[in-house]
């Protein structure tokens, strides 16, 4: 358990990842999201609920629907993905940014004493891909 909870220390986002193919993941998420809101109290995390290995559409177990009925209960976006094909896996992350930070601008997040979540400073405007961060850049060497 003091691994529990040192994992979840200032943390500000989280992926509750299930896999489509396996009920019994399903049936754990809602045991999950409690145990990770309970190790980050008093303090708010924001998660994305993902349907992982959709490209196994025949083993399927779990539908869309069903995920998505879960995650608004539980007040998360949902998303499938596959590792395989990387369908949704950089998508994944930049949904689950995005949605800090419009909650930071909002003030719905903040800076608190004794949390390392949310660190004040540079603040980009634009989120970018890793495709285009990796882009080489023409810059003057003045």
């Amino acid at each position: 358990r003091s691994i529990t909870r040192s994992y979840y220390r200032n943390s500000v986002g989280g992926l509750l990842v299930f896999d489509i193919t396996n009920r019994r993941s399903f049936e754990h998420v809602k045991d999950w999201l409690e145990e990770a809101k309970l190790h980050v109290q008093p303090f708010q995390i924001v998660f994305l609920l993902v349907g992982h290995k959709c490209d196994l559409v025949s083993q399927r177990e779990v539908t869309r629907e069903e995920a998505e009925k879960l995650s608004s209960d539980c007040g998360m976006k949902y998303i499938e993905t596959s590792a395989k094909d990387a369908t949704n896996v950089e998508e994944s992350f930049t949904i689950l940014t995005r949605d800090i930070y419009e909650l930071v601008k909002k003030g719905e997040i903040s800076i608190q004493d004794g949390w390392e979540g949310v660190k004040s400073g540079f603040v980009p405007n634009v989120v970018h891909s890793s495709e285009e961060a990796v882009k080489p850049r023409r810059q003057c060497i003045c």
